[in-house]
């Protein structure tokens, strides 16, 4: 009568199973006692399910106690949970132990790892990914990483998600992408914006695209914000709009900063800072920052400030930057140098350019030199070219190799100054095609001192007329060595006037002993003109 009874519960005939199933377990069939208990749980009659449960319980059915413990727990009554899923869990009941594990971890009971690794090792893929998260908790990456692929391989869409961003960490992002996939087709959809942003970093915008979009239309903010930034970079602003209030309606706050960022750019300026307000107040550090930035553009230094300030606070180092630009305009130098520090030290580029001039300013050559290196290697051109010099410096007689490879780097950046000292270094070897590349870079880039040193390359290279072009280039943005020479070439040409001309130039733009030099020799053309 028990399989009778057990066979008819299992096709859903209740009324055809309860007959069988008492009478079975009215003859003492503990199996009985634990289906008759499903049965009339099933129907809604709790207690009664309960009383047969505990008769199957007590006779040794581990199935009732687990089903027993659970009815204890819907019902609030922790401690009678407890014993019935201990009973349960003991006599190695899987689903027992995972219960158990469950309770105990709920009132944070050190107790339950070791009842979600029994449940674990029977084959329970939800009590090994909760396994594996108590390992990673505790920076146990190894046996985290074992958990997290038992349960990954049983389709656990959580545990292959964790999975994947642990290999994606890793570097490992083949099999990253292949757990990604897993999860993300099971209907996770934080795996599908991970595998996404994967796609992208292979070049495969399109199917990244696919599934960002179901990503988002899942909910998850971070896929929409996403689809948004993609959209934008094609021009597609409307799109990309609809997919930042997206985000914003799943609860990322990206979205309002995204929406921010999109206005600006399209000069609604008003519309940008209310979206910048919403997400400052939520908490965006970013948005704060860019919303202070919005306020200083508009002469708002007063409203800027505290934004900054909080930006900042939060961690945001570009705001701790900017609060250094802020009091250094101002003059406040002790106020200025304490935000760039602290931005410096976050591995601000700028900011940590601007310690090491600070620090070159005090003499403190070492330290500054420490804050170059950082700048530089950042990417900082300046940075590069400054330490080019400190180092030029440092070796007393012209530049050395490493000076040189900074200025080269620099140069390299289009930074004019650094092409000047790169092409010097290049002349002083006797390297002319260098030289005059790198100082041509500088002229046509606008440097005076490059276009000066370009014509004294020409004119020693027979050149005159074309080095005569690049003086006067100099010359006119207030170069007066440059000045000086056009008037030598003028007197030599007998262009008396025209050598006069270019004189007062070159004492108008000096230096001291340059005016000095085209001051004697106005002298001369003038004594030469009234002979």
């Amino acid at each position: 009568m028990s399989i009778l009874g057990t066979m008819l519960l299992r096709r859903g005939d209740l009324e055809g199973a309860e007959p069988y199933l008492r009478a079975a377990s009215a003859a003492g069939d503990r199996a009985a006692a634990n289906n008759l208990g499903l049965l009339l749980h099933q129907r809604g009659y709790g207690d009664e399910a309960a009383d047969w449960w505990r008769i199957a319980a007590v006779a040794g059915s581990a199935s009732a106690a687990h089903a027993l413990g659970r009815h204890f727990r819907e019902r609030g009554d922790e401690p009678g949970a407890e014993y019935w899923l201990r009973q349960a869990a003991e006599s190695g009941h899987t689903l027992g132990a995972y219960a158990l594990a469950d309770l105990l971890d709920h009132r944070r009971d050190v107790g339950a790892e070791r009842w979600f690794r029994a449940a674990a090792e029977h084959g329970h893929r939800e009590a090994a990914y909760r396994l594996a998260r108590i390992c990673a908790g505790r920076a146990e990456d190894r046996e985290a990483e074992q958990w997290y692929r038992q349960a990954a391989a049983r389709r656990h869409r959580r545990a292959a998600l964790r999975l994947g961003t642990l290999l994606e960490e890793r570097g490992e992002t083949q099999e990253a992408t292949r757990w990604y996939l897993t999860a993300a087709r099971d209907g996770e959809p934080r795996a599908a914006c991970a595998l996404g942003f994967l796609l992208r970093d292979a070049g495969d915008i399109d199917s990244a695209a696919t599934w960002w979009r179901r990503a988002a239309n899942a909910g998850d903010g971070n896929a929409a914000n996403a689809l948004g930034a993609l959209h934008a970079q094609e021009g597609e602003t409307q799109t990309a709009e609809r997919w930042y209030r997206a985000a914003l309606d799943a609860g990322d706050i990206n979205g309002a900063f995204n929406l921010g960022l999109l206005c600006a750019g399209q000069g609604r300026t008003a519309q940008a800072e209310q979206w910048y307000r919403r997400a400052a107040y939520a908490g965006h550090r970013e948005a704060a920052n860019a919303l202070a930035v919005l306020l200083l553009q508009h002469g708002d230094d007063a409203g800027a400030e505290p934004w900054f300030s909080k930006a900042a606070e939060a961690g945001s180092i570009d705001a701790a930057f900017n609060l250094g630009i802020l009091h250094a305009g101002r003059g406040e130098d002790a106020a200025a140098r304490k935000w760039y520090e602290r931005a410096a030290a976050a591995g601000h580029i700028e900011a940590a350019l601007q310690v090491a001039i600070v620090l070159q300013r005090e003499g403190d050559s070492h330290s500054a030199e420490r804050h170059l290196r950082c700048a530089a290697g950042g990417g900082s051109p300046e940075a590069a070219f400054r330490l080019g010099a400190l180092l030029e410096r440092q070796d007393g007689e012209g530049p050395g190799e490493e000076a040189e490879e900074w200025y080269a780097r620099a140069a390299g950046q289009d930074h004019r100054r650094a092409q000047v000292r790169l092409g010097m270094c290049h002349a002083k070897r006797g390297d002319v095609v260098d030289a005059a590349h790198w100082y041509r870079r500088a002229a046509e880039a606008g440097s005076r001192n490059g276009a000066f040193n370009l014509g004294l390359l020409l004119a020693r290279e027979g050149a005159e007329p074309e080095a005569a072009l690049w003086w006067t280039r100099a010359a006119n943005a207030s170069h007066g060595r440059a000045a000086l020479r056009l008037a030598l070439l003028a007197a030599r040409h007998s262009d008396l006037a025209e050598a006069q001309s270019w004189c007062a130039r070159a004492i108008e733009c000096g230096p001291a002993e340059v005016a000095e030099r085209a001051a004697r020799l106005a002298d001369a053309l003038r004594q030469e003109l009234t002979a």
